[in-house]
C-alpha cells in the first residue's frame, strides 16, 4: 500500500477573527535546543486540549522553523527551498530581514483561545527561546486591513487552496508542508487619510467600499494589486494570505501583519521584488510610500505527521 499524504498543519484552515503572531530566537546551546525539538511533538496535544475548552472556536496552530533554525535543530534532509529572508529595495523602501527562527501562528475565533494557547505553547520553552516580535492581530468589520481596503480577495478557494500552498511531488520528503513569509508594516495613516479616496484606489488598484478590481484602462501598473498579482505560463499563481490589522492608537501605531502561504516561497518574493524595487525597476508598489516594513522572516511549514516526527530527529551534517 502506497503511503498516504502526509497530514497538512492548519495552513488551508478558515480564516478567523483573532490571532496572534510570535516570532522567537533560539539560544543556541544544546540542552535549547534539544527542549525546542521534543516540544514539537507537543504542539498538536496542546492544541487539542485549548480548543476543546470552546469547541466552536476553530484554535489552530502553525509552527514554522527559519533557515538556520532547521539546521541547528534538524540538519538533514532539507526543506529543498528553505533560505534566509531575501532583502529587496533600497535605502527607505526596504523589504528588510530581521531575526527570527521559529514563527507561531495561533488564531481562533477569539482572543482568549490563542492568549491560553501562546501561554501553554511557550511557558516550556523559557530560557530556550526568545521572543523577537509578537502581535495581536484582529479582523476589522469586512476582512478589511486598517488602511480601509478588503483585504485577501484574490485567495485561493476549496481545492486551490491546497494546490497553491501545500508542496508535492517536487519535494516528496516535505510532501504537506508549505513555505510562510512573514512582515510587520507600519502606516502613516494621517498622510493615507489626506489622500481623496479616488487617488486611494489608485493607489491599491481596487475601490474602496465595493471591492471591486479597476480596470486596466485606469488601474496604474504600480497599484498594489498590479504588482502583486504573479503569472506563469498564462496562468495566475496565488498564495494565500491570512494578514491581520494590528495597531495601538493611543501610541499611534497602525498596522498590518503581512503572512503569505505558498508551496514555494518563488511567487511571494516576486511579489516583494516588484513592490519593492518596481516592474520595470522604479515602479515600485506607491502603497510603500504610506506603509514602512519593519520585520521579515520567510520559514518551512513542516507537515502535522513531519512536525511529530522531528521531536524525535538528531541533527546530521549530512
Amino acid at each position: 500500500m502506497d503511503n498516504p499524504t502526509p497530514e497538512p498543519q492548519a495552513v488551508c484552515s478558515p480564516i478567523t477573527g483573532s490571532a496572534i503572531f510570535i516570532v522567537a530566537t533560539l539560544v543556541p546551546d544544546p540542552d535549547s535546543i534539544a527542549k525546542v525539538r521534543a516540544w514539537c511533538g507537543d504542539i498538536a496535544a496542546l492544541t487539542r486540549s485549548v480548543g476543546k475548552r470552546v469547541p466552536s472556536g476553530n484554535l489552530s496552530c502553525i509552527c514554522a522553523f527559519g533557515s538556520s533554525a532547521w539546521d541547528n535543530l534538524f540538519g538533514h534532509p532539507r526543506p529543498a527551498s528553505l533560505h534566509a529572508f531575501r532583502e529587496f529595495g533600497e535605502e527607505g523602501r526596504r523589504a528588510v530581514a530581521t531575526p527570527g527562527d521559529i514563527l507561531l501562528h495561533i488564531r481562533a475565533e477569539q482572543m482568549d483561545l490563542c492568549f491560553e494557547l501562546a501561554t501553554q505553547l511557550l511557558n516550556p520553552l523559557r530560557g530556550a527561546l526568545s521572543v523577537v516580535d509578537e502581535v495581536q492581530g484582529f479582523r476589522y468589520f469586512d476582512m478589511r486591513s486598517i488602511i480601509g481596503f478588503v483585504d485577501g480577495t484574490e485567495n485561493p478557494t476549496g481545492r486551490k487552496i491546497a494546490e497553491f500552498t501545500l508542496v508535492g511531488a517536487e519535494d516528496p520528503t516535505f510532501a504537506g508542508g508549505s513555505y510562510v513569509l512573514v512582515q510587520k508594516y507600519l502606516h502613516n495613516m494621517d498622510a493615507w487619510n489626506e489622500l481623496p479616496v479616488e487617488t486611494q484606489e489608485k493607489v491599491i488598484g481596487r475601490t474602496k467600499l465595493s471591492d471591486i478590481e479597476l480596470d486596466d484602462s485606469i488601474k496604474p501598473s504600480c497599484s498594489h494589486s498590479s504588482l502583486t498579482t504573479i503569472t506563469e505560463n498564462g496562468q495566475e499563481v496565488k498564495i494565500l494570505r491570512d494578514n491581520m490589522p494590528f495597531g495601538r492608537p493611543g501610541a499611534g501605531e497602525f498596522g498590518t501583519y503581512f503572512i503569505g502561504y505558498a508551496r514555494s516561497p518563488a511567487p511571494i518574493e516576486l511579489m516583494l521584488e516588484n513592490m519593492f524595487v518596481g516592474k520595470p525597476p522604479g515602479n515600485y508598489d506607491r502603497l510603500l510610500d504610506f506603509s514602512t516594513a519593519v520585520t521579515g522572516g520567510l520559514f518551512f511549514v513542516p507537515s502535522a505527521d513531519l512536525l511529530e516526527e522531528l521531536a524525535d530527529r538528531e541533527p546530521s551534517e549530512n
